[in-house]
């Protein structure tokens, strides 16, 4: 935790706008400012915490745009990739066309329609994880299974996003 103490309380909080949690590039926050006592906390995100809040605007970014979010959800940060993992995300109309169609061409007609959700949901979707992470995104790479209805998304970052280690019991 790094202590901020050489500012007047005031102007700190007014060069803050006076906005806490501290929120960087637009987005959400990756960095906690608290202020005990006069002395002025900053506290960074885990891994964990980055990769729980990706879960969180992603399931919330599928149901906003998608129409309906996914059973469960999982990412993964590895060095300067993210990783999200969404599963059950196909709705029962989507169901129903890959069953009653060709499955290649069911299959085939999901995936474009997808993909092309996908790309034009593309800025927010950077813009949502560059928020989290503090990072650019540099690529989106998207695919989805019409058997399992398993969709992955991988997002290229400009470098490994910066966390505090977890705290050791």
């Amino acid at each position: 935790m790094k202590q901020v103490d050489s500012w007047n309380n005031a102007s700190f909080l007014g060069k803050l706008g006076a906005q806490l949690p501290w929120r960087l590039a637009g987005g959400l926050s990756i960095v906690y400012l608290r202020q005990v006592n006069s002395v002025f906390e900053v506290q960074m995100k885990t891994a964990g915490e980055i990769e729980a809040a990706v879960c969180e605007g992603m399931s919330q970014f599928e149901q906003e745009y998608m129409g309906r979010g996914p059973k469960d959800i999982r990412a993964h940060l590895i060095d300067d990739l993210l990783v999200v993992r969404l599963q059950g995300v196909l709705t029962a109309a989507e169901q129903h066309l890959v069953k009653t169609l060709s499955p290649e061409k069911g299959r085939d007609l999901l995936k474009q329609v997808r993909t092309h959700l996908v790309e034009s949901a593309r800025p927010a979707m950077e813009a949502l994880i560059g928020g989290i992470t503090g990072m650019k995104v540099l690529s989106l790479h998207h695919d989805i299974s019409t058997m399992t209805g398993e969709e992955v998304v991988l997002f290229t970052l400009d470098g490994p996003p910066m966390f505090r280690e977890n705290k050791k019991k």
